[in-house]
């Protein structure tokens, strides 16, 4: 049970968190001021909490740090899918656009958001330097290779692409996003993501401290969860449908993506 509390609690926070989101980001646009301010009170208490159990290692802290990495996190998020913090560009990719332009032009509309994953980043590593807790600090630090991981997998191209979980008011990022079987990077993130998984489940099984135990374990199950994730980008199934389930019944979906060049064209294309 060291072991399987902490990896279901891993799988609770994953599921719930990213359908949680999803469904705020969801509701009529008037409401995001409230859902922004909630946010940010959410965002300064888990950082209370950083703070305060800095300096704890048990089984509890490390839970709580693991939720505290994942809170901070979720602002960022909420922030991204509300519009809030995107990026300048707010405009489709024009017809056409290849290499490194189609690069610029994606990264000019998230260019905001990264940078609030940066600060945000910062932020954690400062209030946590050489803190003999910083189960919140590397919490967050997964989330966000993987999360880069998995931006730049959809970017090159992916078989599902997420698009049903845009919002309406950023349906406009699903022009940047490639349809392909499977892209070049694909392999090196998974196998990657594998083999910390395995590196963090035999220092979990070897630890003696509970606290590390703990922590080992939450990490290694996190990191499993993105993994499954890479390969849901590329198996022929939908599986939006996992998080989705918040949808108000009145919400548009996003338009299909447009065939691109180096597209087969017979590949159906979710709506």
């Amino acid at each position: 049970m060291d072991y399987v509390w902490p990896c279901l609690f891993a799988v609770f926070v994953w599921w719930f968190g990213t359908a949680l989101v999803f469904m705020l980001d969801q509701l009529p646009r008037h409401t995001y001021r409230r859902t922004m301010l909630g946010a940010t009170l959410m965002l300064g208490a888990a950082l209370l909490c950083v703070v305060t159990l800095s300096e704890r290692t048990t089984m509890a802290s490390a839970y709580a740090g693991f939720a505290c990495g994942v809170l901070v996190w979720a602002w960022q998020e909420i922030a991204f899918l509300t519009g809030v913090v995107t990026g300048p560009n707010r405009a489709p990719l024009p017809e056409g656009t290849v290499g490194f332009p189609r690069f610029r032009a994606a990264l000019s509309a998230i260019i905001h958001n990264e940078l609030a994953m940066l600060a945000l980043g910062l932020v954690l590593l400062v209030l946590l330097w050489d803190a003999p807790n910083q189960m919140a600090l590397w919490t967050y630090l997964a989330l966000w290779v993987m999360r880069q991981s998995a931006k730049i997998n959809i970017f090159l191209g992916a078989r599902n692409l997420g698009e049903a979980m845009l919002p309406p008011h950023l349906a406009h990022l699903a022009s940047y996003f490639r349809r392909r079987p499977m892209n070049w990077l694909f392999p090196f993130s998974v196998t990657g993501g594998t083999v910390a998984v395995v590196v963090l489940a035999l220092a979990a099984v070897q630890a003696d401290d509970p606290y590390l135990v703990t922590a080992y374990t939450l990490l290694a199950a996190l990191l499993a969860l993105a993994v499954i994730e890479h390969w849901f980008l590329v198996l022929p199934l939908p599986l939006d449908g996992l998080w989705t389930w918040g949808r108000p019944a009145s919400t548009p979906q996003p338009a299909p993506l447009r065939p691109q060049r180096n597209e087969p064209a017979s590949l159906p294309l979710r709506p």
